[in-house]
């Protein structure tokens, strides 16, 4: 399901809201893309879910507070700014996330 909003950013339907609970994360796929939804402090994150050093799926690693850890090699992202801690220059595509009637929407605009 997509919707649209004012500033013509289209929403995706990725997840019930109820089904990811705090300090747990998910793939999804909307649109195709791999994508790692995090609730965090009773927010809402999502980041490209590969790995930006070798490609690893990120939804087998672990989320430590707002640490990402990769599975593959120990990478550490920040979910919040998909930036990588040890070299803030590299990192993670970041997405819009919104809860609307107990949906979770992501936009990959």
């Amino acid at each position: 399901m997509e919707t649209q909003d004012q500033d013509t950013r289209t929403w995706t339907y990725v997840l019930a809201d109820a089904d990811l609970a705090e300090g747990e994360m998910t793939a999804v796929y909307p649109l195709g893309l791999n994508i790692v939804v995090a609730r965090v402090e009773g927010a809402l994150y999502a980041v490209s879910g590969t790995c930006a050093h070798m490609g690893c799926p990120l939804f087998m690693g672990t989320l430590e507070g707002h640490n990402l850890v990769c599975p593959c090699h120990d990478w550490r992202f920040d979910i919040r700014t998909g930036r990588f801690r040890a070299a803030p220059e590299l990192g993670l595509e970041t997405y819009p996330v919104r809860v609307e009637n107990g949906k979770i929407f992501i936009s990959v605009r």
